[in-house]
Formats: structure tokens, C-alpha cells, sequence
């Protein structure tokens, strides 16, 4: 085992890094930019250091920084969490080159599943489903426009480099298609540095569902089940749910095993996540990517499946087989998580940064809250805008879903607008409450009717 890990990253997933290693009596290291000096990891690691000012680009997306901080604490190995560097192969590949244990898998295997192109061909190769599409990026608008024909309307337009929802655009028909398209390249080469984009066929009010899956140095493969990521908005995720309450246990079956028949073959080691589109009748999926790092909805599979990932991360990246109950483990009950984010629902979702005057967390039998938050907090406008997860488990979904209800009602925050009250909406509607719902129900509901509450 390490004696010191150094955390990548902020937030909340740095303070869930952090609290696993002193569990596995791991000393760690933290990183921070300077607009993250009073955050809550910076206060509970063993050891901090200030890699640079608040933009990402000056701070957490410095390989160097990260790179010289690790050597002064004498960290033997880097979690990158998720996000910033956490799928970045270079990154991989300096750690390896210093002799710092990177947790997560080879920088080959993050370059190969990383690119999406790349991934849609692998997992075809190892007769894991796709949907049609191209079998290679688009050079030209004019061959775009041929590929998109021959497939048939619609299609989803993506960037090869994306993700996040960025670099994405469905085109339903032949008039909307050279701009969609333009649109898609111009912002994947924006934001990626990357304007490379390929076509599928667009699957119509699909769920979205992916895989967890878990692999040692040995050899060995496991699956932790399906997590339902279907209720998102502009591609970002608001609520997950584990298990699905579309999927039947024989395609759960199916699914799961072609997970992890994919990871073998690829031989990867550490966590992943594979994501699937399910179609409307719940009997056919098709591969979608592989993300080669550990998720921010990961609490929902360990309150599921009994285990904590981020353990087993640094157990698997320290060499050790994976533990027993992570390959024997069955689900029991039902999870859901809601991200809780610093948005003004009533104002078009639009950041919401600023100083919290007040901060209460629910509690009580089967709610956990991951944060990094506590009044007196200020949230910078410089990240993402989650602010805490907030996740609840119970022996049925129902059950969960009405813990949600009051957890939702308890989480009481000042100072700044956030995305319960939405949420509140979400959990007392009877498409979510039946689990009617795919990947377009939250457009539709915000288009088809103003999202109209009390501010107060």
C-alpha cells in the first residue's frame, strides 16, 4: 500500500479522496489554487500546497504544478478524481515518467477509450453494440452531409474529443444539418482544441445507462451494476438512480456482461464507467463511450453494492486483487442522488455563485450528503457549480423516493440561489414517480410549461 497520495483535484471528490486514504491510514496530499484556500480539503489533508491562481488553467490543469507538488511532499502516488486531469493521457504518462503511481488505468488505455471514435470502433470490435454511424471523423461539411444522408435522419453531430455535453448537436433533419454541424466543430475546437466530429444515428427518447465496472492487475474483471442517468438537462446530469427502473434483470444481464467482456479484452485495470443508450422499449442498447475514471454519481452504486470505489481504487492501483465483496457483491435496495448545484433555477439555471450565510445538511436513516460546503463558504465562480451531492438510499424505490422528498425539504441553504427547488419539482412528478422518463424529459418540461415556484 502507499504511504501518501497526492489529490489532484477540489471539491468534494478531493475530500472523498482525502477521507479514504486516512481510512486505508494513507497520509495525503492537497492541492489548491489560491481561490480554494478555505475550502474544506485544503483544512482536513495532512498536507496542502498552493499550485497557482484560480483560473483552472493556472492552477488544477498544470501537470508541472501538480507534478513538482507531488515530488516536495515525496507522494507516492496521484488520484486525479474527475474532471480536470483526470482522462488526460499526458498527465498519465509524466506520473509514470516520475515514477508516481497515477490511480486509474494506463495513459494508452485512457487515449484509446478517451477519443470516441476510437472507443465506437473498439467496442464493435468486440461485438459490444453501436448505434450506426460513421466509421471515422468527417473531413468536410460536404461528406458530413453525405455520411448523415446515407444513416437517415436524425443524427447526433459529435466531437471526437468531447464530452460534458460540449461538441454535441442532434440534427433531425437535412435543412438544420450544415449548421448544427458547424456549430458542434467550432465549439469542440474551442473547448477541446480538437474540431474532429463523427455522426450517429440518434436514438429517440433513449435512457441513459452506464456500467460500473472495477478491474485489478490480475486480471480480474468485476460489474457493480447500472446506474439510470436519464434525467439531465443540456447533457448534464441532475438526478441518477441505481438500479434503473427500466432495465429487466435479462438486459441487465446482457449489459453487464458486455461491460465487462469489453475490459477484458481491452485489458483495463482500475475503475471505468461504459455508457449505453437503452431505447424506449428497454430491449435494445448501444454503446455509447467509456469514461476511464472514477464518476461523480459513484455514491448511488456504493450505497447499492455494499463497497466504497474509492478505496478499491488505491487498492487496485497498489497492486491488490480486488476485494471479495466488490467481485461477489448483489444490490440491495434502491439510490438515488441529486447534484446539487449552485444555479438559479429561476433564472434559466444561470451560476450562482457567492458567500453561504447559512448551511444545513439533512440527516437521518439513509441520506448522505458528499460536500465540501459549510456556512460560511464562499463559492467561487471560477469551477463547476455543484456544491454537494445529496444521495438517499431505501429498501424500495419508493422508499427512496419519498427520503429524497424530505431530504430535499431539510437541505436549507442561504446566501445563494441552488437547484433543490427544481429538483423538488422532479421528485413529486408522476413521469419520475413511475419512472417514466428519458434523456429529453426535462427539456420537454421546461419547454412545455415555465418552471413557475415560489422564490422563497
Amino acid at each position: 500500500m502507499f504511504s501518501k497520495v497526492l489529490v489532484a483535484n477540489r471539491g468534494e471528490i478531493a475530500l472523498r479522496i482525502i477521507r479514504a486514504c486516512r481510512e486505508l491510514d494513507v497520509a495525503s496530499v492537497a492541492v489548491y489554487s489560491e481561490a480554494d484556500v478555505d475550502s474544506l480539503h485544503v483544512q482536513l489533508a495532512d498536507e496542502a500546497v498552493c499550485i497557482g491562481p484560480s483560473p483552472s488553467k493556472d492552477s488544477y490543469l498544470k501537470p508541472d504544478r501538480i507534478i513538482a507538488a507531488a515530488e516536495v511532499t515525496e507522494a507516492e502516488a496521484i488520484h486525479p478524481g474527475y474532471g480536470f486531469l483526470s482522462e488526460n493521457p499526458r498527465f498519465a504518462e509524466i506520473c509514470e515518467s516520475c515514477k508516481i503511481k497515477f490511480i486509474g488505468p494506463s495513459a494508452d488505455l485512457i487515449r484509446a477509450m478517451g477519443d470516441k471514435n476510437t472507443a465506437r470502433a473498439t467496442a464493435t470490435k468486440y461485438g459490444v453494440p453501436v448505434t450506426p454511424g460513421t466509421d471515422g471523423v468527417m473531413e468536410s461539411e460536404e461528406e458530413a452531409l453525405e455520411a448523415a444522408r446515407q444513416i437517415g435522419f436524425p443524427v447526433m453531430i459529435k466531437a471526437t474529443a468531447g464530452g460534458g455535453g460540449k461538441g454535441m448537436r442532434p440534427a433531425m433533419n437535412e435543412e438544420e444539418f450544415l449548421d448544427r454541424f458547424r456549430a458542434a466543430s467550432n465549439e469542440a475546437n474551442a473547448v477541446f482544441g480538437n474540431k474532429d466530429c463523427y455522426l450517429e444515428k440518434l436514438v429517440l427518447n433513449p435512457h441513459h445507462i452506464e456500467f460500473q465496472i472495477m478491474a485489478d492487475s490480475h486480471g480480474k474483471v468485476a460489474h457493480l451494476g447500472e446506474r439510470d442517468c436519464s434525467m439531465q438537462r443540456r447533457n448534464q446530469k441532475i438526478i441518477e438512480e441505481c438500479p434503473s427502473p427500466l432495465l429487466t434483470p435479462e438486459l441487465r444481464e446482457r449489459m453487464g456482461q458486455a461491460s465487462v467482456e469489453l475490459a477484458e479484452n481491452i485489458g483495463y485495470q482500475n475503475a471505468g464507467t461504459i455508457e449505453y443508450l437503452v431505447d424506449e422499449s428497454g430491449e435494445n442498447f448501444y454503446f455509447m463511450e467509456m469514461n476511464t475514471r472514477i464518476q461523480v454519481e459513484h455514491p448511488i452504486t456504493e450505497e447499492v453494492m455494499g463497497c466504497e470505489l474509492i478505496k478499491e481504487q488505491i487498492r487496485v492501483a497498489a497492486g491488490e486483487p480486488l476485494s471479495s465483496h466488490v467481485c461477489e457483491g448483489t444490490p440491495r435496495g434502491h439510490s438515488i442522488e441529486c447534484r446539487i448545484n449552485a444555479e438559479d433555477p429561476y433564472n434559466n439555471f444561470a451560476p450562482s455563485p457567492g458567500h453561504i450565510s447559512m448551511w444545513y445538511a439533512p440527516g437521518g436513516k439513509g441520506v448522505r450528503v458528499d460536500t465540501h460546503v459549510y456556512a460560511g463558504y464562499t463559492v467561487p465562480p471560477h469551477y463547476d457549480s455543484m456544491i454537494a451531492k445529496l444521495i438517499v438510499t431505501g429498501a424500495r424505490r419508493d422508499v427512496a423516493i419519498a427520503r429524497m422528498r424530505r431530504a430535499l425539504s431539510e437541505f436549507m441553504i442561504r446566501g445563494i440561489k441552488t437547484t433543490i427547488p427544481f429538483q423538488q419539482v422532479i421528485v413529486d412528478h408522476p413521469d419520475f414517480i413511475e419512472g417514466r422518463y428519458d434523456i429529453g424529459w426535462v427539456e420537454r418540461y421546461l419547454k412545455e410549461r415555465e418552471f413557475v415556484a415560489s422564490a422563497e
